[in-house]
């Protein structure tokens, strides 16, 4: 017996190899998506529970309800999707204003 770990992906064979890795790979994939439903979660939460003090604020809440209007349009949308744009740069420029 030795004090040294035995790194068994050496011994696999190539085939069990690329199994192993797109496993862990997709364990992977699997948490980071859980991870950012939560922090999605958490954002949207305070979204709702915390009053913009300001019409720049409120504009961040817009914007962030927007992008999720937008990842729902069909990619043929392109007047719906130009109108969004439109009001971003309405947002950029009024905040630049004041």
């Amino acid at each position: 017996m030795t004090d040294h770990p035995v790194d068994l992906d050496k011994h696999r064979g190539m085939a069990a190899q690329k199994v192993t890795d797109l496993r862990r790979a997709l364990a992977e994939v699997e948490n980071n998506v859980r991870q950012l439903r939560e922090r999605e979660a958490d954002l949207e939460h305070r979204l709702m529970t915390v009053p913009a003090a300001s019409w720049s604020e409120a504009a961040v809440k817009a914007r962030y309800l927007l992008n999720l209007y937008v990842a729902s349009l069909p990619v043929e949308d392109t007047r719906h999707r130009a109108l969004v744009s439109a009001l971003f740069d309405d947002f950029a420029r009024l905040s630049e204003e004041s």
